[in-house]
């Protein structure tokens, strides 16, 4: 038997003429309007395109390098896609695969839509589960974190965001909101007991989607809610931790570090991100773990 590992990420476009096909495979089929691409299109062209794709290879790279087996990854929404990629690891001669989704949150959901794709490829997946509160997980965001709030963080407030999602989705049993909010208890834990101060923190969800309806209902509070929160109680400013994402993308090099920086400034309150992990080491050490208890058990 031949073993791999794949990475799965929620996906990108190299190319900006790609965009219209890619926000309809997020809209599960449905195309979105020129508005809606041509205000995209935007975003990525203001912060010189998405470095997700190079992320996630470069990931991959290292962590290929730690393990020893093949890793390699792919798209759940765009090229390179899951089932591509499964059979062309198939065409290698690999029979197991160890598939860790790079969305700690939603495992469950990236484990189904990769078990459909390997249907009829030959290849038996053995699927992460939600590893969003995995304590190695935690305290790299935490030492991000502690390093954004620097000396003066006494009338902050560290805003923990992870993409939002309709709110029927929660409504329909879906642990997201649970999840996200139990792991950014388990973060603050760890910057209270590096800092020794209880350092003020709030939940925030972020990047509400272009589902073109207005009738959709999105998970709260979002970014201007928590802004608010924060100027009412009187802090100084804000420190975002982008929790539910693990590499720099547009929801976070444009939706934080444009939209959320100007909106904290029109409060004025002071702005700081916390850094992704980014295919960094102690995050490359968290996934060689979860990829070998994988291959291991699978």
């Amino acid at each position: 038997m031949s073993d791999a590992i794949l990475l799965v990420s929620h996906g990108s476009v190299d190319d900006l003429d790609d965009l219209p096909a890619f926000v309809t495979n997020v809209r599960r089929g449905q195309a979105a309007s020129p508005e809606v691409v041509a205000e995209l299109r935007r975003r990525y062209e203001a912060i010189g395109g998405s470095p997700l794709n190079l992320i996630s290879a470069e990931i991959a790279r290292k962590l290929e390098a730690k393990l020893g087996v093949a890793v390699a990854w792919a798209s759940r929404l765009f090229r390179p896609y899951v089932r591509d990629v499964i059979l062309d690891l198939a065409h290698r001669g690999i029979t197991r695969v160890g598939l860790v989704p790079l969305a700690q949150h939603s495992a469950h959901v990236y484990g189904a839509s990769a078990r459909s794709a390997a249907e009829g490829t030959g290849v038996r997946l053995a699927c992460a589960t939600n590893w969003g509160l995995d304590p190695g997980l935690c305290a790299a965001f935490a030492s991000r974190i502690v390093h954004a709030l620097g000396p003066n963080h006494r009338r902050l407030t560290v805003v923990m965001t992870a993409h939002s999602l309709p709110r029927s989705v929660i409504d329909a049993g879906d642990p997201y909101e649970r999840d996200v909010r139990a792991a950014a208890e388990a973060v603050a834990e760890v910057v209270r007991a590096r800092t020794g101060i209880d350092v003020r923190h709030a939940v925030a969800f972020q990047s509400q989607g272009m589902s073109g309806s207005g009738a959709v209902e999105w998970l709260g509070p979002d970014l201007r809610t928590a802004l608010d929160d924060a100027k009412t109680r009187g802090d100084q400013g804000v420190v975002f931790a982008p929790i539910g994402f693990l590499a720099d993308h547009v929801e976070i090099l444009y939706d934080l570090d444009v939209e959320a920086r100007q909106m904290a400034n029109d409060r004025g309150l002071s702005y700081a991100r916390a850094a992704s992990l980014n295919a960094d080491d102690d995050l490359i050490h968290v996934l060689a773990r979860i990829a070998r208890s994988l291959l291991r058990d699978g």
